[in-house]
């Protein structure tokens, strides 16, 4: 049976504004689909001319999602993962500076024998053999491929091409086309307005697309007229207009759109067989994120704060550790920069938790080892993830440790170097995919917070670093009561530092929220919040 009978093809477009929730979509419906019975994946299609999102800035384009292969993708890897519970890799993210890059050192090789490359048929075939590249590995009933940017947009153009050859090839039968559009609510008139989605859906129909569903975003429900003007103007049956409203939680948009019937829609065109669906978990999993009966407040600490998508897998990760705990965490967002200038005791006041994330670059360093210091000295539970580890070491062996100077290379070089570049990265030059990046082993230590939180003694969690603790002051460390509880299986890598005296306090070199799913909270964020909640409970018995 050829690949064109076996595998589903569902491509998610977006139209009238960036932001929409195309990504939100994507994997709410997979999960729809996955819960049916069915076996799914997500790849994302990014227009930017990039090879990889590795190297920009985070104001710009948000966190970096690292796969367990070692590729940095975009943030909506993080949320196909978290909703399927399934890893994604490399061959789930394409961007356009990957398709010419590929094309180009062809013809530089001489694969076209001296034809004119252009964008069709050359670039176009090149993202049509990504798009089914997954289909080939016999895997999957569906592949859901979500194309980033908004309809019209220069850059993307390539892109809705190759959809639309897909299309045409693989038939009706085998793809589905479907586009998440928005329907504004204007507050003076008192209207949700049809015409962005109308004027969308046109410019898609110019581009040779006819969606099959409209997902259609909006502040309020949609009412049966205006899905039915809507099915007039845009040519699509009325039933398969869905009211996308705003929610309080991305993790009910699954339950909106089940109650949409999105996925019979999708199971009928594509002429699947209609399997039960199991979606009672699910429901609980957003009951107990809506109404939880505990509070714990939470401050992180660092240079992005002011582009929430910066840190999108932590934010996520407590929301899956809160809902575990039955808690709701409330963040207090600090910039490390105010922490450099400002009272931290004032700052920090009140706080049940401290977390510092990774970044990158000298500024706001000394803030966030001065909020560091306060969690320590107060007892207050503190997490240092990747660049938020170093910086508890930086702290500790200044003022525990009696090492003034203590830095890193990476922002002072100098003889009291705790955190320094690894070994294998001194003689590199590019900046892109160079790093220690992906999955690698680490060793748990018993009797310890890691221990606890993992109870295995091998785990596997993902890097994107290249500095490490300095081995040379690991003894002194160690004296001053430094546990070195998660050890690469060479011992030569830390991985995992906690303090003995203290509540809790952990930091580790790898990103735990990487690995956060909605229904499986990671270990150490699980832990961490219970801390947090054990110090409230005892802030608010020594109050009383």
């Amino acid at each position: 049976m050829s690949i064109k009978n076996k595998v589903k093809f569902v491509f998610v477009t977006g139209g009238v504004v960036s932001s929409l929730g195309k990504g939100i979509t994507a994997s709410s419906l997979g999960l729809l689909l996955k819960q049916h019975g069915f076996r799914v994946t997500i790849q994302k299609f990014d227009p930017y001319i990039n090879v990889d999102p590795g190297t920009m800035n985070p104001f710009q384009h948000g966190e970096v999602f690292v796969t367990d292969d070692g590729a940095e993708t975009d943030l909506d890897l993080g949320h196909y993962e978290r909703f399927l519970d399934v890893n994604m890799s490399r061959a789930n993210n394409t961007t356009t500076g990957q398709v010419y890059y590929e094309v180009i050192s062809r013809e530089r090789r001489g694969d076209y024998l001296g034809a004119t490359v252009q964008v069709i048929p050359h670039i176009t075939d090149e993202i049509k053999r990504r798009m089914t590249k997954l289909a080939e590995v016999g895997d999957y009933d569906v592949i859901i491929t979500e194309i980033g940017g908004t309809v019209g947009d220069i850059e993307s153009l390539p892109f809705i091409e190759a959809v639309r050859q897909l299309t045409l090839e693989y038939g009706k039968k085998n793809t589905v086309n479907i586009h998440v559009t928005l329907v504004p609510y204007i507050g003076a008139a008192g209207e949700l307005k049809t015409k962005p989605t109308q004027h969308s859906v046109k410019s898609l129909l110019e581009l040779g697309i006819q969606p099959d569903i409209l997902v259609c975003r909006s502040e309020k429900k949609l009412t049966k007229d205006i899905r039915e003007k809507i099915a007039l103007f845009c040519n699509v049956d009325s039933k398969a207009v869905l009211s996308a409203y705003d929610c309080t939680s991305i993790y009910e948009v699954p339950i909106v759109l089940f109650k949409e019937k999105f996925d019979q829609l999708v199971m009928q065109r594509l002429h699947l067989p209609d399997k039960k669906i199991k979606i009672d978990d699910w429901s609980l999993l957003v009951n107990r994120i809506k109404n939880p009966h505990k509070q714990v407040e939470i401050a992180i600490c660092g240079k992005y704060i002011e582009h929430r998508d910066a840190y999108k897998s932590i934010l996520e990760s407590f929301i899956h550790a809160g809902a575990e705990n039955d808690a709701k965490v409330n963040l207090r967002l600090i910039s490390a920069e105010s922490c450099e200038t400002e009272d931290v005791s004032k700052l920090l006041s009140g706080i049940d938790g401290l977390l510092v994330p990774g970044g990158f670059g000298e500024r706001g360093i000394e803030g966030k080892i001065k909020a560091i210091e306060y969690a320590r000295v107060n007892k207050i539970p503190f997490f240092g993830i990747c660049l938020g580890m170093q910086c508890a070491i930086i702290e500790f062996a200044r003022n525990v440790c009696k090492m003034p100077k203590a830095h890193s290379s990476e922002f002072k070089k100098n003889k009291f170097s705790v955190i320094d570049l690894m070994a294998d990265q001194k003689n590199i030059k590019n900046m892109g995919a160079t790093m220690r990046l992906g999955a690698y082993p680490c060793m748990v230590e018993d009797n310890t917070k890691a221990s606890e939180a993992y109870r295995t003694p091998l785990i596997s969690e993902r890097h994107r670093h290249r500095f490490e603790v300095n081995n040379k002051y690991r003894s002194l460390l160690a004296e001053n009561g430094m546990v070195f509880s998660g050890v690469s299986p060479d011992r030569e890598l830390v991985e995992i530092a906690e303090l003995k005296n203290h509540p809790w306090f952990l930091g580790c070199q790898f990103h735990p929220e990487l690995k956060s799913r909605a229904t499986k909270s990671h270990p150490l964020f699980r832990e961490f919040v219970k801390a947090a909640l054990i110090n409230k409970s005892k802030k608010s018995s020594s109050e009383n």
